[in-house]
């Protein structure tokens, strides 16, 4: 649960604290997510990357996952994931395990819980310093509009421009990867998701990316499993490493 103040007029223009209060739940509805507190939030490394690979990433799997590593539709769509639901002010080019996750459940027709992964941010974010504990102003404002009803407004309007070709092309950086077909929900909307965490059917006839998984070295990271199903745990502190001090040599020149 989050719990916050709001300031606003009362009816003699004198400015009173209101307390607000929402969780997960709330932030679902009123997002209007559509998921459930039984969605995962954890799904195998193995699942996204085989998935990536299968939508022409050309990157190393065991790298950065760059946008740019895409081609001009998947690219587009990553870039509008990443800029909706990143938790962080910077960094858009590279993409974090959750956001592969929702991209993941995205184009594969899974379930996910996107609200939780919000959720846990937004709590995470208001403790780590100056300038990151509202890093979902949107959301926020959402929630603050549906809790209290007459808070007034001032005239500024937020002005939006359609994605274009010219736009598009700023995507892109060097050689542009070689465009695949779109797959999946994004191509049938009718797809059903397959079983066992595969990210193709077997009767599937696009190109064959086992070769390149097999490269894959399982990462230590938040929202991913590992081969057995279980839920990787990343330490909250590096261990320490102690570190010698050197002294310099005490030099006496004689004359």
């Amino acid at each position: 649960m989050i719990y916050s103040i709001v300031r606003k007029k009362d009816e003699n223009g004198q400015d009173v604290d209101l307390e607000i209060k929402f969780n997960v739940g709330d932030l679902r509805r009123v997002l209007e997510l559509g998921y459930s507190d039984d969605d995962p939030n954890i799904i195998p490394e193995r699942l996204c990357k085989g998935l990536w690979c299968r939508m022409g990433f050309t990157g190393h799997l065991n790298g950065k996952i760059i946008k740019t590593m895409f081609s001009k539709p998947y690219k587009f769509m990553i870039y509008c994931v990443v800029h909706t639901l990143s938790h962080r002010n910077g960094a858009y080019d590279e993409t974090s395990d959750y956001i592969m996750n929702i991209i993941t459940c995205l184009v594969l027709n899974r379930t996910y819980n996107v609200s939780q992964v919000i959720f846990n941010y937004l709590v995470e974010n208001m403790g780590a310093g100056s300038g990151k504990y509202i890093m979902y102003p949107r959301f926020i404002q959402m929630l603050i509009d549906d809790l209290v009803k007459d808070i007034p407004k001032d005239d500024d309007v937020l002005g939006l421009r359609n994605m274009i070709a010219d736009t598009l092309s700023r995507l892109s950086k060097g050689l542009e990867p070689r465009v695949r077909r779109m797959i999946c929900k994004i191509d049938n909307p009718s797809y059903v998701a397959p079983e066992n965490d595969a990210w193709r059917h077997d009767s599937s006839n696009s190109e064959n990316e086992d070769d390149k998984i097999n490269e894959m070295v399982e990462k230590k990271l938040r929202y991913w499993l590992v081969k057995d199903g279980k839920r990787k745990r990343t330490p909250k502190t590096s261990p320490v490493v102690p570190i010698l001090k050197v002294v310099p040599p005490n030099i006496v020149v004689k004359v």
